[in-house]
């Protein structure tokens, strides 16, 4: 076994050139290889508190996938993440994990910590090249679950409850399987060959896809239970786009991040022959700062933008986005426009104009600047307006990336089933609904939070509606 590694820097992760990642849409990170993954897992201390642990949602063993890496059994490695994870090939690029269980890491304390999401990712990907041997299929133990929504809290459950010999269905209104997964995080940071992949290992568990079915109008709650399932979990998420409610939103030009990033990933808008265009070319400003508005941005980049902008209203330091998205958002071109905020959208309206002028087209927007006050309700300080500080940028295309909130159908389908004032469904430690053997988590609880938070919310429901259906 190699020597262990001291360094206080973790192992840089390659990537393409940002000269040339800016205009196509292949994978920004471009992994490790298995002599710089057993270095960096090297790096491990193999705490036998296991610190690292205690900041993960799903509970990976990570000390002891780490060490088999240090022994170059990266198969090994893999089966020990997969007692825990469903979707490593996914958590590896797209979990924060620098707040999570790498925040935790004791050789973060003088340095930088293991690149626990790197090797994660680094395994995931060595199983899907090399390894041939098909999943065992458990045996039917009788009973059978419905999921609602193919993201990542619903592919979780599905695994977990399959894996104990369920018959799990998961219901996709979309055509293709992956929720957020497919449709709101691009190409250039989640390939959907991976997810692809990962959905594949699931069937050949047993689980069942079935898409186009939208629960709450193709099929209701009350009519999977009348098909025969014993339990439902409702992993649909949060769909539905938040506006400003602000001057000029109604003009042709003005998307939201998730119909922007929708119509891009999932029905390839880009292309010439499609009938679901979006912009190409001109200047772009997109509103917000988490990691939708880094993928938004990005992908206005890639599909031919001169010039884009991300406007926040807060500063660097509070801008909610990985780090990592950031810098690469930096590395790429894309300008900042922080401590601002839009109050008008401009357009104009043009009757001869042969595109619809019904609401007139984005011709700018109207920002103004802000300054950080006294701290809100979560500890953050709250952006407060300076008057007489307006100014306009120039662009054709605003997308607005503020949030998303559950889509109210089910709700407004299902009898019995609470929801909160934000309309995320009201559930209780184990995931349980006001509705007996229904059960919800992920997005569809919380509001947009990580892909992470939703898989250990799935995971608690699986292991919930187990103990429900083994009395």
């Amino acid at each position: 076994m190699a020597k262990a590694n001291m360094s206080l820097t973790r192992n840089a992760m390659p990537t393409q050139d940002p000269k040339l990642r800016g205009h196509n849409f292949n994978e920004v990170a471009l992994g490790y290889s298995e002599e710089t993954a057993i270095d960096e897992a090297m790096r491990c201390l193999d705490c036998k508190n296991m610190p690292c642990v205690t900041g993960c949602p799903v509970k990976i063993r990570i000390p002891e996938f780490i060490a088999k890496i240090k022994e170059g059994d990266f198969e090994g490695a893999y089966q020990i993440i997969t007692k825990s994870s469903s979707l490593p090939a996914v958590c590896g690029r797209v979990c924060p994990q620098e707040t999570q269980c790498e925040s935790k890491c004791v050789r973060g304390i003088k340095g930088e910590s293991v690149g626990i999401g790197r090797l994660e990712r680094f395994v995931a990907d060595w199983h899907n090249t090399f390894c041939t041997e098909e999943p065992v299929r458990p045996e039917d133990n009788g009973h059978r679950v419905a999921v609602v929504g193919s993201g990542p809290s619903g592919l979780t459950c599905a695994g977990d409850l399959a894996k104990k010999g369920y018959a799990v269905t998961v219901y996709e209104a979309l055509h293709t399987a992956g929720g957020v997964l497919v449709y709101g995080i691009p190409e250039f940071r989640l390939p959907k060959a991976i997810v692809a992949k990962e959905v594949e290992t699931l069937e050949k568990l047993g689980v069942k896809i079935e898409t186009n079915v939208v629960i709450g109008k193709t099929l209701t709650i009350d009519e999977l239970f009348e098909m025969g399932y014993e339990a439902v979990f409702i992993g649909s998420g949060a769909g539905l786009p938040n506006f400003m409610g602000i001057p000029g939103e109604a003009l042709n030009g003005v998307y939201s991040a998730n119909e922007f990033l929708t119509r891009s990933n999932l029905m390839k808008a880009y292309l010439d022959n499609s009938d679901t265009p979006v912009m190409k070319g001109g200047k772009v400003a997109v509103v917000g700062g988490g990691n939708v508005a880094m993928d938004a941005a990005r992908t206005a980049l890639r599909l031919g933008a001169e010039k884009v902008y991300i406007v926040y209203r807060r500063s660097l330091e509070e801008l909610p986005a990985r780090r990592e998205e950031v810098e690469h958002a930096e590395e790429e071109g894309i300008e900042f426009c922080l401590l601002c905020n839009p109050v008008e959208i401009l357009g104009y309206k043009n009757p001869d104009d042969p595109r619809d002028p019904k609401n007139g087209f984005v011709t700018g927007m109207t920002c103004i600047r802000m300054e950080l006050g006294e701290p809100d309700e979560r500890g953050r300080r709250r952006p407060v307006a300076i008057k007489g500080s307006e100014f306009t940028i120039d662009v054709d295309t605003v997308i607005m990336s503020i949030g998303t909130s559950p889509n109210p159908l089910i709700k407004s389908t299902t009898a019995g089933l609470e929801v909160n004032r934000s309309g995320g469904i009201v559930v209780n430690e184990e995931g349980l609904t006001t509705r007996k053997a229904v059960y919800a988590g992920g997005d569809a609880v919380t509001g947009a939070a990580t892909v992470i938070s939703a898989m250990g919310a799935g995971k608690t429901a699986a292991k919930a509606i187990d103990e429900y259906l083994s009395k």
